[in-house]
């Protein structure tokens, strides 16, 4: 038993939480901005435990799409379904129940916000396959992590707005960025096996394209900001965010794979910088 949980864990990256956290600290920006200050705890937990149950549950996934792939990169060879420890059909049945339980979650808000967890679902399933095709991949997980941010404006106000559209464009932007860095790490490996990924076709202007999807999404917010009324602790959110961005660019500028996984792994610290400021905009 102690076996299995140990595998199921490492399935679900139970020790790797910050592909969670880049999930989680838009969604809650989100939150407070469509409360315009703190959404209640029901929200805050519905919100937070439902990011790292989907979060979970699109791992399960993903390593079921891509145990093809993953067993010709050396750094993903000996996940558990790609290895066999794990078969497919427990990964699948493990990431529906971890889907069901966030679903649960949900259908204690209201009906809009249900509604929108079928998208944000539907989205999450197809990314993975995206990587056969699609030369930006990076842009459909870039929706599918920005999700929450329309979900967030729906629990609290039962619709969407045009704002939250235009803070998870902004919010896309920075997610090409953080897994572009991702893709940079295992570029070589890619190319070997012949899947698609925003570093290959980027090529050469990599690390350029990651700085301009940095100052993209970091430029949208701050519109949104001016045009929403935050006040100065949002901006200066938003400039330690460019800072750590700036950071980024030491890491990833020689393309070493140590130097984009570090940039990649300490991403969340970026996200939660914005966050930050969009409570203390709204409390101070």
């Amino acid at each position: 038993m102690n076996s299995r949980l140990s595998l199921y864990l490492n399935l679900i990256r139970w020790d790797r939480p910050a592909g969670s956290y880049l999930l989680l600290w838009p969604s809650l920006s989100a939150l407070w901005m469509a409360a315009g200050g703190f959404p209640g705890w029901h929200l805050l937990a519905v919100f937070t435990l439902g990011t790292f149950l989907m979060r979970s549950a699109g791992c399960a996934v993903n390593d079921v799409a891509d145990r093809d792939f993953d067993k010709h990169v050396k750094r993903t060879a000996q996940r558990p379904v790609t290895s066999g420890a794990v078969s497919v059909k427990e990964a699948l049945l493990l990431g529906a129940a971890l889907a069901l339980a966030a679903f649960g979650l949900v259908l204690t808000t209201n009906a809009a916000t249900i509604a929108w967890s079928f998208a944000a679902l539907a989205v999450s399933i197809f990314y993975p396959f995206t990587k056969r095709f699609f030369s930006m991949p990076q842009a459909v997980l870039g929706v599918a992590f920005s999700f929450g941010i329309p979900m967030a404006f729906a629990a609290v106000r039962g619709e969407v707005p045009a704002l939250a559209w235009w803070l998870l464009l902004g919010n896309l932007c920075w997610v090409i960025a953080y897994d572009t860095e991702y893709a940079m790490v295992d570029r070589d490996d890619d190319l070997k096996i012949g899947i698609q990924t925003s570093a290959i076709t980027l090529g050469r202007f990599d690390v350029i394209g990651v700085m301009a999807f940095y100052a993209l999404f970091i430029a949208t917010w701050a519109a949104l900001g001016v045009q929403q009324g935050l006040r100065w602790p949002f901006y200066a959110g938003l400039a330690v965010a460019a800072g750590i961005a700036g950071w980024h660019w030491t890491l990833i500028r020689t393309r070493s794979r140590d130097g984009c996984f570090r940039a990649f792994r300490l991403n969340h610290w970026l996200g939660f910088a914005v966050f930050a400021g969009v409570v203390l905009s709204q409390w101070l």
